[in-house]
């Protein structure tokens, strides 16, 4: 049985190898880790953003869940699953997955994202941008989700001005989803 220690060292040596590229390296001592802690949501929550960024979306789908039943108050999990779900052109899925969250205090930048998303689904681009901005000027605010946000604003902008995405398939879910080839942990 591995220990506490054992625990945290296989999610060290997990972002490690996630950190050089090592990607199934990364899953495969982020998975040891549940087993060494099966009530810890961390090495869930690792493993769906290493299957997310390998393009495995239905596993990182169920590995995010997981990490949520675990964990219902892990807020960057509950964000990274509904921003996978509406990626995915399941907007109401994510709302609903989304939902506490849109209960969090105004200086959090996961609430104005959430509610830029929201606007999205309601086609308001307007007020998609306004929440968006809102939550880009969060401090302290998580750069990785900042640098995703940006591209998900330029392709909205793209969008509401009438000019055609970057490439053919830069939709505002094709850039939530080539977030994932990035890493977002």
């Amino acid at each position: 049985m591995e220990t506490s220690a054992d625990f945290d060292r296989l999610l060290a040596e997990g972002l490690a190898a996630s950190r050089q590229g090592e990607g199934e390296s990364a899953m495969a001592l982020f998975q040891r880790a549940s087993e060494a802690d099966p009530a810890s949501a961390l090495p869930h929550f690792l493993l769906a953003s290493e299957q997310a960024s390998a393009g495995d979306f239905a596993r990182a789908e169920l590995a995010f869940a997981k990490a949520l039943l675990l964990a219902p108050d892990f807020a960057l999990a509950r964000y990274q699953l509904g921003l996978l779900q509406f990626s995915s052109a399941r907007a109401p899925v994510a709302l609903l997955t989304w939902q506490p969250l849109f209960s969090l205090p105004e200086e959090e930048a996961l609430l104005h994202f959430v509610r830029g998303f929201s606007a999205l689904a309601q086609e308001a681009p307007g007020e998609s941008l306004a929440h968006f901005r809102r939550g880009l000027a969060c401090t302290p605010a998580n750069p990785a989700l900042c640098t995703d946000i940006l591209q998900v604003v330029e392709a909205v902008e793209r969008l509401a001005a009438g000019t055609p995405p970057a490439s053919e398939d830069a939709p505002a879910s094709h850039v939530l989803l080539s977030a994932y080839s990035r890493g977002l942990h």
